[in-house]
C-alpha cells in the first residue's frame, strides 16, 4: 500500500506504474474519492460540534425556544446519519481501491509487457554438452523409480505427483544443505503455518489481486499459502519493533500451494508447474533506508546464487521488467537455471524489494534512534524450491548410463554417495 500523500503528490507517476504493471485502476477516480472522503470528514466533524453545542444549550432554554433547539438537534442528527452513511460508502470504495494501487518501480527497472522483455544481466557456469541423447527428468525419474505422476493425478488431479525413494532423499538433502548454509549466515529459521487468515494474505499483497491463484478454505475462512513469505512477513504484523532489532533475517520452510490459474496447457509434462511444492524462502525486514534495502537485495540474491553454485548448476540472472513484476515490487531479479529438456534457462528464484508496501498493509513499524515511528522495508527471495529444482539437478548431472552424479557439496547429505544408480537401466 502506498502513502496517500505520495499518491496525491505524484498521481501521474502512480498511474504510469499501474499501466506498466498491467493493473486496471484510475488514480484520478481514487483521488476523487479521497477528496470526497476528506470533505465528508470535515463536514461531519463540524456538524457534530454544532450538535454537541446545541445539546448542551437545551437544558438552559424554555418554551418554544427549547423546542426549536431540540428540533434543530434532531435535524442535525438526521443529517449526520446521512453523511456518516455516505462517508462509510465512500471510505469502503476508497479502501478497496487503495489495495489495488501498485508500488512504483525504481527508475532503472526496464519497461516491458511480460517476461519475454526481461533483461539478462549475467550468466554463471558452463552449459552441459552431452555425447548421448539426454533424457528429461520424467524419464530419469521413471528409471530411478523416483516419481509417480500418474498416481498423483489419480488421487489429487492434474499437476500433482508422488516423490519416491531417492527423490525424497534429494529433496531433503537440498533443503538441509540450504538450511545449514542460511543458518551459518545468521538467519533465523522457521517452520511456518501454511493456513493463514485473510489479513495475512492481504497484508503481504497476495490479495485482492491474487485471489484466483490461492486455495481458499471458505468454511474456515483460511487460505493455503503460496510461499512462507506470507507467514514470515505477517509474524510482526501490527507490531512496533525497536530499531536495534533491525535488520531481521529470516528463512521459512513450508509446503506451498498455487492454483496455477491461466496455466492451462502450459508445462503439463513433469514437475515444472505443479500445485503443491516445498520451498525455503528468505525474508528480510530492514530500516526504511533505500541503500540498506539495496544491500539486502544483493545479499538475498547472492545467497540463492551460492546454493546453485554448490549444486553446480548453470544459471543466469535477469532484471525483471514492469509487466512481469507483482503489484508491490519496486525491484525484482529472477534467477533462471538451465534445464536441458526445456533447452532454456527457466525460473527457479525470484528476488524482490518492496520498500514499505507490505509494511504499510501489515502495519509493521519500528522506533528509530530519535524515537520516531517508521515503517520497515521488506524483501524476499527463494532459497530453494522443490521439486522444480530437481529438474536441472537430474538433467544437468545425468550420465549416459542413466546414472546421476551427485554434486560434491550435496554428498554428505546423501550418505556419502557420489551418484545415483537407476533401478531400471532401460525406461519402463
Amino acid at each position: 500500500m502506498l502513502d496517500i500523500h505520495f499518491i496525491r503528490n505524484h498521481p501521474d507517476k502512480v498511474q504510469k506504474a499501474a499501466e506498466d504493471k498491467g493493473i486496471d485502476i484510475s488514480i484520478e477516480e481514487l483521488l476523487d474519492l479521497d477528496r470526497k472522503r476528506r470533505q465528508y470528514i470535515v463536514e461531519i466533524e463540524e456538524l457534530r460540534a454544532e450538535r454537541n453545542k446545541k445539546s448542551k444549550l437545551t437544558p438552559t432554554l424554555q418554551g418554544e425556544e427549547r423546542e426549536a433547539n431540540i428540533q434543530s438537534v434532531k435535524q442535525l442528527n438526521e443529517r449526520l446519519k446521512s453523511l456518516e452513511s455516505e462517508l462509510e460508502r465512500v471510505k469502503q470504495q476508497f479502501d478497496e481501491m487503495m489495495l489495488v494501487v501498485p508500488a512504483v518501480p525504481f527508475d532503472d527497472v526496464p519497461v516491458g509487457k511480460d517476461d519475454s522483455e526481461n533483461v539478462e544481466l549475467y550468466t554463471w557456469g558452463t552449459l552441459p554438452v552431452f555425447d548421448f541423447t539426454p533424457r528429461d527428468h520424467v524419464t530419469l525419474g521413471e528409471m530411478h523409480d523416483m516419481f509417480d505422476i500418474p498416481r498423483g493425478v489419480k488421487i489429487a488431479g492434474s499437476r500433482m505427483f508422488f516423490l519416491k525413494n531417492d527423490a525424497v532423499l534429494l529433496q531433503r538433502a537440498i533443503q538441509q544443505m540450504a538450511l545449514d548454509f542460511i543458518m551459518d549466515k545468521g538467519y533465523e529459521v522457521f517452520s511456518v503455518p501454511v493456513l493463514v487468515r485473510e489479513d495475512a494474505m492481504r497484508g503481504t499483497g497476495y490479495l485482492p489481486l491474487g485471489r484466483e491463484q490461492a486455495y481458499v478454505l471458505e468454511r474456515d475462512e483460511l487460505f493455503l499459502v503460496g510461499t512462507s513469505e506470507v507467514a514470515l512477513v505477517s509474524y510482526h504484523a501490527d507490531e512496533i519493533l525497536d530499531g536495534s532489532e533491525l535488520p531481521k533475517r529470516m528463512a521459512g520452510i513450508s509446503d506451498c500451494f498455487r492454483r496455477e490459474v491461466g496455466a492451462a496447457g502450459k508445462d503439463t509434462r513433469g514437475l515444472y508447474r505443479v500445485h503443491q511444492f516445498q520451498k525455503i524462502e528468505q525474508v528480510a525486514l530492514v530500516k526504511n533506508d533505500i541503500e540498506e534495502s539495496n544491500r539486502f537485495h544483493k545479499e538475498l540474491l547472492e545467497n540463492a546464487e551460492t546454493i546453485l553454485r554448490m549444486l553446480e548448476l548453470p544459471y543466469r540472472v535477469v532484471e525483471v521488467c514492469t509487466g512481469d513484476m507483482g503489484q508491490g515490487q519496486v525491484k525484482k531479479h529472477d534467477i533462471e537455471t538451465w534445464m536441458p529438456s526445456r533447452e532454456s534457462y527457466s525460473e527457479t528464484h525470484s528476488c524482490s524489494s518492496f520498500l514499505d508496501f507490505q509494511a504499510r498493509r501489515s502495519n509493521i513499524r519500528y522506533r528509530d534512534e530519535n524515537g520516531n515511528i517508521q515503517y520497515v522495508y521488506t524483501l524476499n527471495n527463494t532459497l530453494v524450491a522443490t521439486p522444480r529444482l530437481l529438474i536441472p539437478l537430474l538433467e544437468v548431472h545425468q550420465q549416459e548410463d542413466g546414472s546421476i552424479r551427485i554434486p560434491e557439496a550435496l554428498r554428505k547429505y546423501m550418505g556419502g554417495r557420489e551418484k545415483l544408480i537407476p533401478k531400471y537401466p532401460e525406461q519402463k
